[in-house]
């Protein structure tokens, strides 16, 4: 009998393996990839921005999914003790704009690499199977069913991940598991996701990116983000890091309204902005209104602009009339982006519901449920903004059940 069996070979599941090992318990780590850590290889474009360098209470602020429920796991094993942790390994690390901590390489193999060569060298067994179910009676969890037999244990993590990325592997086994005793699993969704429109100007401009923007979200008409970055035009709709943020705040599809809006000009008040759409148009006075814009917009933009403009495209630039142009300097500071949805989970970064944390002892990680059950990362019904807080709730719930696995009778 083993004294623990961890079902995935992720960022959970490693983190948590190499915990429980340095508690000198028995770990044997399922993961049928070939290699561990095969999302984690991905993450942040295969660079991995591993955590975010801050506070506790910053922390649980930007885990709009659950973050009371990780105030106990994040004070336990923090953000800084997460890149201590790495550093340690012989990764270093450096912080970027946003407190992102990224490894100095930009390589995220370079992460997934030191986790696996510390479970190797602690001892961890890596069995290359898939969990089939979990045997559990009265007193707790007693093996894990694989697909190369049976493996009596004394306690089991599921590390299983969501249903992002599905070729890396998460294809939702873990929510299968859990409800296979007991557990309830919140509906799943995709979150930290590009957001599909019907505006036909989206699939126009698809390619076009925009940089030093201020995006607005609103549910309903009620603000709901804000936040000055990069986005992306595409086929379908919107996409970057500021769209991936904002829909981490849209959680209500289907029963709320969604829209964006973008101030293509931050820098400047609307009293400025006039003053220099005005500039720009004495110094083109002659010139056709759709060839005066090439000083305030991108090249792809301009059509866009022209026709929701209204201003017919050969009106010339000095008689554009003072009603006009205060409808351009309304989409230079509001240009609207209507969002039907978002794009398939399977696009998603991160995968919001899951494994009900009510049902989840938020200090030991062990099911409340069943003794001996233990959960971990994604699987969780958790889910962060990005910039690193994922993957931290990643660690520090992992930290969390390896410190509560008890060895096996």
């Amino acid at each position: 009998m083993t004294d623990a069996v961890i079902i995935g070979g992720g960022a959970a599941g490693c983190m948590c393996a190499v915990w429980a090992a340095r508690r000198g318990l028995d770990v044997v780590l399922l993961e049928p990839n070939r290699e561990l850590g095969r999302k984690l290889r991905i993450t942040g474009k295969g660079r991995c921005n591993v955590t975010n360098d801050c506070s506790p209470r910053e922390f649980i602020e930007a885990v709009p999914g659950g973050g009371r429920f990780l105030r106990g796991a994040i004070h336990r094993f923090s953000c800084q003790d997460a890149m201590a942790f790495f550093e340690e390994l012989g990764v270093p690390l450096k912080t970027e704009r946003g407190r992102r901590v990224f490894p100095v390489s930009d390589r995220a193999d370079d992460i997934a690499d030191a986790l696996a060569r510390e479970c190797r060298r602690l001892g961890v067994k890596v069995l290359r199977s898939r969990a089939l179910g979990i045997e559990a009676g009265p007193e707790g969890v007693r093996a894990v069913k694989t697909e190369s037999g049976s493996i009596a244990c004394g306690g089991v993590v599921i590390c299983t991940g969501g249903l992002s990325y599905p070729g890396t592997g998460s294809t939702g086994d873990g929510y299968k598991l859990a409800a296979a005793l007991g557990h309830t699993i919140t509906p799943t969704r995709p979150s930290l996701v590009p957001l599909e429109s019907p505006d036909d100007y989206c699939r126009e401009m698809q390619g076009f990116s925009l940089r030093n923007v201020t995006l607005s979200a609103f549910e309903d008409g009620k603000l709901i983000y804000k936040e000055l970055g990069e986005m992306l035009f595409t086929h379908f709709g919107v996409s970057g890091p500021l769209v991936l943020s904002a829909s981490a705040h849209m959680r209500r599809f289907g029963k709320a309204e969604y829209r964006l809006s973008i101030d293509l000009k931050p820098g400047l008040d609307e009293k400025k902005l006039d003053a220099r759409i005005l500039r720009d148009f004495e110094q083109q006075k002659n010139r056709e209104f759709r060839n005066c814009l090439g000083g305030l917009a991108g090249r792809a933009m301009i059509p866009v602009l022209v026709r929701l403009s209204g201003i017919p495209p050969e009106e010339r630039a000095n008689s554009v009339t003072k009603r006009q142009r205060a409808e351009l300097l309304r989409l230079f500071k509001d240009f609207p982006v209507r969002i039907s949805g978002p794009r398939p989970v399977a696009e998603a970064i991160v995968t919001a519901g899951g494994v009900d944390t009510r049902e989840v002892d938020p200090r030991t990680m062990e099911s409340k449920l069943v003794p001996g059950l233990y959960f971990a990362g994604e699987v969780l019904d958790l889910d962060a903004y990005t910039g690193g807080y994922n993957l931290q709730t990643a660690w520090s719930t992992a930290r969390a059940a390896a410190n509560s696995l008890r060895r096996a009778d």
